[in-house]
């Protein structure tokens, strides 16, 4: 049986998705600063997004101090870095933890992290091209940003999916792209231009998901079906025994690792191999996940059915 979140949890604790999914940094590291900021916002009377708005600004600034090759300057973008991670980290806490959580919140934070990633990108590809470089460094840095964003998705999906099967929450944060389409479909560019633009990118982000992971997508369409209300919890623990182990490849994907390369690189003078970082190991690593993971959902598919022609 899967164990339910029913003692008492700290406010950092009470901050997380799920334990298993929080990398080593964001428990030890992150989500404390977090939760220290998230109070501090809390008192100075700012919103989620408000705390979005400047961790993305802070992304942007940093990805700009990549592009001096003065060593010094690059340190103080790391600075802005790190600060802007655990803005991104403050801002869900104070949405979780003020019950402020919403679509359009997560919407704002992924074009947040997105934006922040795009500075760091085209401003590491003009450090290069500027500095003499062959203008082949711009397709380079477009193939990785590419790459960057579909392991970017494919991560958030799986843990997202996790949190659906395991966690003893609502089911909410996982959306269809039919769901999604009809939402879309029922707002209109003259009244609400502004919720039909984040839908749009929202909508296209998850067709994105689903189309990495259609086995995935099937699975929690079908056992949706057969288990309307909550999971058995031989399905969730199940679930989370399989799926827990590949919690430490998934988290390579994730923003930590990235920043842990970047710094690295930036500190030798050769920050033109992050965009090689991504587009071979970390691709490679996305697609032998993707596999395994959709063998899972398919084994686990053929489980549930199996239960339903039993039951």
């Amino acid at each position: 049986m899967v164990e339910q979140d029913q003692a008492p949890r700290s406010p950092v604790q009470a901050g997380y998705k799920a334990r298993e999914v929080e990398g080593i940094l964001d428990l030890h590291f992150y989500r404390p600063i977090g939760l220290r900021l998230a109070q501090v916002s809390e008192r100075l009377k700012l919103s989620p997004g408000a705390v979005t708005f400047f961790a993305g600004l802070t992304g942007v600034i940093a990805g700009h101090l990549y592009y001096y090759r003065d060593l010094r300057i690059n340190i103080l973008g790391m600075a802005f870095h790190v600060f802007a991670n655990a803005l991104d980290n403050a801002d869900g806490q104070l949405a979780r933890l003020t019950h402020r959580e919403s679509r359009k919140g997560r919407i704002i934070d992924s074009i947040a992290d997105h934006l922040t990633f795009a500075s760091i990108y085209v401003h590491l590809a003009l450090r290069y091209v500027l500095g003499g470089s062959s203008p082949v460094v711009l397709l380079l840095a477009l193939a990785a940003g590419i790459s960057h964003a579909l392991q970017g998705a494919a991560a958030d999906y799986y843990r997202s999916t996790y949190l659906y099967f395991v966690s003893g929450r609502a089911r909410i944060g996982l959306e269809s792209s039919s769901g999604l389409r009809s939402d879309y479909r029922a707002l209109t560019w003259r009244s609400k231009p502004w919720d039909k633009f984040l839908l749009a990118l929202y909508l296209n982000f998850t067709r994105q998901q689903e189309v990495l992971s259609s086995h995935l997508r099937e699975l929690r369409n079908t056992t949706g079906q057969l288990f309307p209300d909550t999971f058995p919890d031989w399905l969730r623990a199940r679930y989370r025994n399989v799926v827990s182990p590949t919690f430490k490849w998934w988290s390579l994907l994730m923003t930590n690792s990235r920043m842990l390369v970047l710094f690295i690189l930036l500190f030798i003078g050769k920050p033109i191999y992050y965009f090689w970082f991504e587009l071979i190991p970390l691709n490679l690593l996305l697609a032998y996940l993707i596999i395994r993971q959709e063998e899972m959902a398919e084994s686990m598919r053929e489980t549930a059915l199996t239960w339903r022609d039993l039951a």
